[in-house]
């Protein structure tokens, strides 16, 4: 009984760990994928390093999207979740 008592709180340390780290990063993970696999030519997106451009190819790795300055070719994953939705949500108006 007192070696159970004894890995208690060691027990209880991973399970929060597991609930405060572990599983939210498992959860922006998913989703990010699940934004990958949902592209479709014509989207705005918004880059990880900040570049705005429309998408007008998709292979299974890449995008081929239509920036200002012409077209660039990147990888899927250099596409920023957060700020492609921020921008395609429409703005209220005050």
């Amino acid at each position: 009984m007192e070696q159970i008592q004894s890995f208690l709180p060691l027990i209880l340390m991973f399970v929060v760990i597991y609930f405060l780290m572990i599983r939210p990063q498992q959860k922006r993970q998913k989703q990010e994928k699940e934004f990958e696999k949902n592209l479709k030519v014509g989207d705005k997106i918004i880059t990880k390093s900040g570049i705005h451009g429309k998408i007008l190819e998709l292979a299974d790795d890449t995008v081929v999207i239509e920036t200002m300055a012409g077209r660039l070719k990147m990888e899927r994953s250099a596409i920023s979740l957060e700020l492609s939705q921020k921008l395609n949500t429409p703005k209220k108006e005050a």
